[in-house]
């Protein structure tokens, strides 16, 4: 009993770790859709690689972590 709960406990993880990974247009849409739903006007969004994001909001990260979108008001 305790292996069976071990395992489905081990495929939730998996799963879920697969399911972060997600295209970097495919999420930058989503957080645009967002924010103009939210009425925010005068921004911009743009996919960097992590790390270079410096003294920007990060608003998500996509392909697997290795690139992160940044937001910033014009």
């Amino acid at each position: 009993m305790k292996k069976l709960l071990l395992g489905l406990g081990l495929l939730t993880l998996a799963g879920s770790a697969f399911a972060a990974v997600k295209p970097c247009e495919e999420l930058k849409a989503e957080i645009d859709a967002k924010l103009q739903a939210k009425g925010v006007t005068s921004y911009s969004l743009e996919i960097v690689d992590k790390g270079t994001a410096a003294g920007k909001q990060v608003v998500g990260t996509c392909d697997g972590g290795s690139k992160e979108i940044v937001y910033q008001r014009n």
